[in-house]
């Protein structure tokens, strides 16, 4: 039996509010698409929870036997600064200021996107398509919807007619939104007279003569709306329906409703079957972004250069603190908290070295096969890798006692823990060793046992007060021991 039968993995589908077991359309094959950044600036932190989320999840359908597409997006044109097509395309803009072709923009941060996104530990997807390169699969696309009759022509723009897809349909299925509330919101027609609606959405934008970004059709020289690509690149790659589409929780008013608007309007069905949506990066309660100007860049984050941080924290650092986290919750930045993640790390890393180490004995107290359905149980449960890492340091308290001689463990069992907690901290959560990391965590490791084998013969000595030092001092350090029978265990608080 293979492993995708063996283990019944649920996700939070978005559309539906409610947890649901994932089945492929053909096992074990599994189609995901992640909307990917639109790349006219430097990549930050509200970038990265996406990328290791979704990447998570990659990894974790491999793992569990699912032959996985992934396809990534880039966002490279029609992108427009508001979400009514109003304003300039974000990577126009950014060309101009910098005195660039809009393509050496798009090059240079995508670049910049990778790189970053190497340093985390991110897997490549298996399909990394650009809007620019799909146009004539928009203008298909949006061809259909036209002679559906959701979409009409305005002066060599094309639009979708919301409210008309309303009436045989259900716009704001995805997000919870209410038509008639988005309408009285909004007020009367958008800026431009040639929507018959503010609600309704470009599917191709006329350029303006400045406009540089363009390409010809059959409604006039224009470029495609920014909710088009995902639609026609999802399905180029994925098929007319699919298993997972994922993005941040931001996307889903107005671009995924539009997006699934789309595909109903043009195929006459729902393209996607589960849509899944990490939720937000805060700092100070508010979202991390661009458009508010309160981004800490991955660069920053990695160097330590912005006037926030109290210090660098290295990639691994930064991808342990966001799967400390639910994806589904908000994770808010502080310094504390990535500190404390630096700590959890190092923790888990001097494990690793610990059970390199570690001896076999007797039978012990600890059920390895306990631990691997524990840890499985919390995957299969929507990503749970808050509980996954908790079972982790459950293990990590055991194998600092085996190894200093308070418990033991069998041959067999040790063979096993050792595989199971590498596929976990390795395979499937992502982490990697780096070279800092290597050399704190053997020096925090040996030193730490090198001192408490030295208080253990001070006890002996009855020098109970050097003793008791020698304790107060590591715990000064977050090291709390605890004694044993015959001998101690020792663990790194937060």
């Amino acid at each position: 039996m293979s492993k995708y039968q063996e283990n019944k993995f649920y996700i939070f589908n978005t559309l539906t509010r409610k947890k649901e077991l994932f089945q492929a359309m053909n096992p074990p094959h599994a189609g995901l698409y992640v909307c990917g950044p639109t790349v006219y600036g430097d990549p930050h932190l509200g970038h990265a929870r996406p990328a290791v989320t979704f990447d998570l999840l990659f990894r974790y359908l491999k793992h569990l036997g699912y032959k996985t597409r992934y396809v990534r997006n880039i966002t490279d044109v029609g992108h427009l600064e508001s979400d009514a097509d109003e304003g300039e395309d974000k990577i126009e803009k950014r060309a101009r200021l910098e005195k660039l072709e809009p393509m050496e923009v798009v090059q240079h941060y995508t670049n910049s996107y990778h790189n970053a996104m190497n340093r985390l530990n991110v897997l490549p997807p298996s399909i990394e398509p650009r809007a620019s390169g799909h146009i004539i699969e928009q203008q298909m696309m949006a061809q259909k919807i036209l002679d559906n009759g959701y979409a009409y022509e305005a002066n060599g723009s094309l639009y979708f007619d919301v409210l008309k897809y309303h009436k045989d349909h259900n716009y704001g299925r995805l997000s919870g939104r209410v038509l008639e509330d988005l309408i009285s919101n909004s007020g009367k027609p958008g800026v431009r007279d040639e929507k018959r609606n503010s609600v309704d959405f470009a599917l191709w934008k006329k350029a303006d003569p400045s406009h540089i970004m363009r390409w010809p059709s059959k409604w006039g020289e224009g470029f495609p709306g920014w909710h088009l690509e995902c639609s026609a690149m999802s399905q180029k790659y994925l098929g007319e329906q699919f298993d997972i589409h994922g993005g941040g929780m931001d996307l889903l008013f107005p671009h995924h409703e539009c997006e699934m608007a789309q595909s109903v309007a043009a195929g006459g069905s729902d393209a996607v079957r589960y849509w899944m949506h990490n939720n937000m990066v805060t700092i100070n309660g508010q979202k991390m972004g661009k458009s508010l100007g309160n981004f800490i860049t991955l660069d920053e984050l990695f160097s330590g250069s912005h006037e926030l941080l109290e210090s660098s924290y290295s990639p691994m650092t930064i991808r342990f603190f966001m799967l400390q986290a639910h994806y589904g919750s908000t994770l808010d930045f502080s310094n504390e908290a990535l500190a404390a993640a630096r700590k959890g790390l190092i923790r888990l890393m001097s494990t690793l070295k610990v059970l390199d180490k570690l001896e076999p004995g007797e039978a012990g107290s600890f059920r390895v096969d306990q631990f691997e359905e524990d840890a499985f149980r919390a995957m299969n449960d929507d990503l749970g890798t808050p509980v996954l890492i908790a079972h982790l340091f459950d293990a990590s308290r055991f194998i600092n006692s085996a190894y200093t001689g308070s418990d033991s463990i069998t041959a067999p069992d040790l063979e096993k823990l050792r595989k199971v907690f590498r596929l976990f901290v390795f395979d499937i959560l992502g982490i990697q060793e780096e070279e800092e990391d290597k050399e704190i965590g053997d020096l925090t490791s040996d030193l730490v046992n090198l001192l408490l084998t030295i208080r253990l013969e001070v006890k002996k000595k009855k020098d109970f007060e050097l003793s008791d030092r020698i304790r107060e001092e590591l715990a000064g350090f977050g090291i709390v021991v605890k004694d044993k029978k015959d001998g101690f265990e020792w663990e790194i608080k937060d």
